[in-house]
């Protein structure tokens, strides 16, 4: 027979905020009982006091710990090289049957100088890129007839490498920016592949955010 306990780490596994706040003691366990409740009597089928939800959460707390720790801390310390480039610019456009076109223009002209920085994320109605600041009026005029949505400058990135695993690990990217938004850092954009990922931040703040990532498995 399923037990309370079980139910318990079965809901709160499934929450990575929760996981995370409940391990280090950031979250109020009779608050979390009484939301787990409903979702704990209906896999039971059969009424649970409050309080028996609190005991299995405070049994569970220490072991979240441990287990939290000894997958993500080992994601973390295969960690590849940490790349920092400054001087970026970010332009977003709204989508169109024409912006492929004026892409691939821009493509063409830079494809071959590795001393550029760019990356071109399309979602379903708009499309951002990133790119080296020094390109910005060249992509303006590429981009001429398209609809410009935002734009900012004064942005550096910071690319990690993962190690391949990452995918299967639950908690990791929200372990990485829960470091970043602590210390009040401000991530413009996100850009990922499947072993690398890279925050768009102001250049004010990539000084910190390097040393907060250079330094994450400590």
């Amino acid at each position: 027979m399923i037990k309370i306990a079980e139910v318990v780490e079965s809901l709160v596994r499934k929450k990575p905020f929760v996981e995370g706040a409940l391990h280090e003691g950031l979250i109020n366990m009779s608050s979390l009982a009484r939301q787990l409740k409903p979702e704990v009597e209906a896999k039971l089928k059969k009424p649970v006091q409050e309080g028996a939800i609190v005991m299995a959460l405070k049994r569970l707390a220490p072991m979240l710990d441990i287990k939290m720790n000894v997958k993500i801390r080992k994601a973390l310390d295969q960690f590849g090289d940490i790349i920092v480039r400054s001087n970026l610019a970010d332009f977003t456009f709204k989508n169109s049957d024409t912006l492929v076109y004026a892409q691939t223009k821009l493509l063409e002209e830079i494809a071959l100088r590795k001393e550029f920085f760019y990356t071109i994320s399309k979602g379903v109605f708009e499309t951002t890129i990133v790119i080296s600041k020094i390109l910005s009026d060249k992509l303006l005029d590429i981009f001429k007839n398209e609809e410009l949505i935002s734009r900012s400058s004064h942005l550096s990135s910071v690319t990690i490498k993962l190690p391949s695993e990452n995918a299967t690990i639950p908690g990791l990217y929200y372990f990485i920016f829960k470091k970043l938004a602590w210390e009040g850092i401000n991530i413009i954009e996100v850009i990922s592949t499947t072993n690398e990922f890279t925050i768009v931040l102001n250049e004010h703040d990539v000084d910190t955010a390097f040393t907060i990532l250079k330094n994450i498995n400590k």
